[in-house]
This record gives C-alpha cells, structure tokens and sequence, in this order.
C-alpha cells in the first residue's frame, strides 16, 4: 500500500513540472529572410512530375479540345451595342435549354432570360467550337437560377437594363428613344403587368445582387436548376453543327 501512495505521490509531483516545461519560453525568431522567384519560361520542368502528369493531361486536352460544333465567324461583346450576336447566343441557350429543366419541375416555362454582359469573358473565333471554348466563355461555375419577379420588379429590371449597357437578354425586348428613356418594353410579346408575376432565368451571381442587380435579390420564389452556364453552352453546341447568331431588335435605341 506504502508503494502505491509513494508512485502516486511522484506522478503528482512531476505533472506540473511537465507543464511547466511545455510552457512558452517567449523564443522569438532572430530575422525573416526571403527572395523572389521569379515563373518564367527559364525555369526547366521536374521531368518525373512531367512523366506522372502526363496521362491525366492527355485524357483532360482529348476532353477540352473536343469538337462540339463550328463557327463561321468571330463574335465579340464589343460588336455593337445595346445587342450583340454572341450575347443573343448565350441567352438563347440558357432559354432553349434550360427551359427544359424548369418545366420538368414546375410545370410551366420560365418567360424570359437575363444575363450579365461581363459574364461574357472571350471572343468566339471563327472556325472550329470546342469544349474549351465554352470554358473560355465562360470560366466560372455559375448556375441558372430561376426566380419569380412582380412586374413592379420587372420595370426595375429594364429601367436597369436602359443605363444601355448590352446585358444578354431573351424572351423579352427593350426599345429606347432617342433620348434614352424607355419607348417600351415587352416579355413574350406583351407588355409588362404591375400585377403579374414573371419567371426570369439568370445565373446565381446575378441573382446575388451581382453587377448591381438588386431587383433579383429578393424574388417570390427562386429554383436553381443544378445546371452550370458552362454546361448549358456546351449542350447548345452540340445540338447546333453550326453557331451563327445574328443581331436583332430584342434591345436597341431609336435614332430619331
């Protein structure tokens, strides 16, 4: 009994010796040395990362550079304004096939479409479109949102939409006066309805508040699709052997 109180009494000696020992001996470090490196073309490549890397990339480039469809010409955001034909291209995709989906869910089509025209990250090139290509377009993991808007709200939407910047837009038209101030504006062909409501596909960003478009931050109701942008492009290009987009009337400013 004399031996297991003596072991005990050691072992509550030395406890708080061992935290005093573990207890901050207020080291500091004498200096901080650092250089730059810098990335460039000189810096030669580990050969064994190369040779271990090698598979994974040839199965991502066979993937990326795969060709989905062809255009006959370049596109740029910068083409025109109020409108563009890659703009029209992009927001018609997200209508065609992401209408699809909603409908499956819900029951009923989503009216209309709205994108962001800084979403718009590349200029389509003439010639061949490739997966690649629809990540050039569009490198974020955006997904289509759905939301459901008053048409208080939508007035908003194309009082914003008149500062005249051209944000992609389908399903509904915007027409300007001369003087900026909004001639008329339309969803599906009809004018908008303080009292009705409207279901507008955009991408989670925007629907955020992103660039500024606080009127979607607080819809009656909202879906998202599980469906990236990127992804909505890609199936459009594979539906379509060629991508030829034009300008139309959808948002222009009269002259006179």
């Amino acid at each position: 009994m004399t031996s297991i109180c003596n072991k005990y009494y050691w072992i509550l000696l030395l406890l708080p010796l061992t935290f005093l020992c573990c207890k901050d001996a207020g080291f500091k470090p004498e200096r901080i040395k650092g250089e730059q490196l810098q990335v460039d073309q000189n810096i030669q490549e580990n050969q064994a990362i190369v040779d271990y890397i090698a598979p994974y990339k040839k199965s991502i480039d066979d993937q990326m550079n795969s060709i989905l469809a062809y255009a006959p010409v370049s596109l740029s955001k910068k083409d025109s304004p109020y409108n563009t034909a890659i703009g029209n291209m992009m927001a018609d995709a997200v209508f065609e096939m992401a209408n699809p989906v909603f409908t499956s869910r819900t029951g009923y089509p989503f009216n209309a479409v709205l994108l962001n025209y800084g979403g718009i990250r590349a200029t389509l090139n003439s010639g061949n479109i490739t997966t690649k290509t629809a990540y050039e377009l569009m490198p974020f993991e955006n997904e289509v949102v759905v939301v459901e808007l008053s048409g208080a709200t939508m007035k908003k939407l194309f009082n914003y939409l008149a500062q005249g910047t051209a944000h992609p837009i389908a399903g509904m038209s915007l027409i300007l006066n001369k003087d900026g101030s909004i001639k008329e504006h339309l969803i599906q062909g009809e004018p908008v309805v303080d009292n009705n409501t409207y279901f507008i596909a955009t991408n989670d960003y925007l629907q955020q508040g992103g660039d500024n478009m606080t009127f979607l931050t607080n819809p009656i109701s909202k879906l998202t699709l599980d469906y990236k942008v990127r992804n909505v492009l890609i199936d459009y290009f594979k539906k379509y052997d060629t991508i030829a987009p034009m300008r139309d009337k959808r948002f222009i400013k009269l002259e006179q």
